[in-house]
């Protein structure tokens, strides 16, 4: 739509996404049928998704620093990943107000 958006990544998605499971729907508990209509009407993976985002210069990828401890993890460098780190604290005052917010 041409607009600017941030992706915040929090607990499982993080965790997903810092282990570069993004090829594959990961459907808990596993679901064969929905897994069968994602691939029959070739939805695009996370992964095709996120170039998707990086190509159009409109979004960046922000991970939680909490869910990054809660997880046990450490802070990735690599940009292709994550542009930044951010707190839940910054996270409620970057999007305090905005009206189309989503959450999966």
């Amino acid at each position: 739509m041409g607009r600017p958006a941030e992706v915040y990544l929090f607990w499982w998605a993080l965790e997903r996404f810092l282990q570069d499971r993004l090829d594959e729907p990961d459907f808990q508990p596993p679901r064969e049928d929905v897994t069968d209509r994602f691939e029959t009407r070739g939805m695009p993976t996370l992964r095709a998704l996120r170039e998707h985002l990086r190509e159009s210069g409109l979004c960046t990828v922000q991970g939680c620093t909490g869910s990054l401890a809660a997880l046990g993890g450490e802070p990735v460098a690599d940009k292709q990943a994550i542009d930044g780190w951010v707190g839940w604290t910054a996270i409620l005052q970057r999007t305090a107000g905005i009206v189309d917010r989503f959450y999966l």
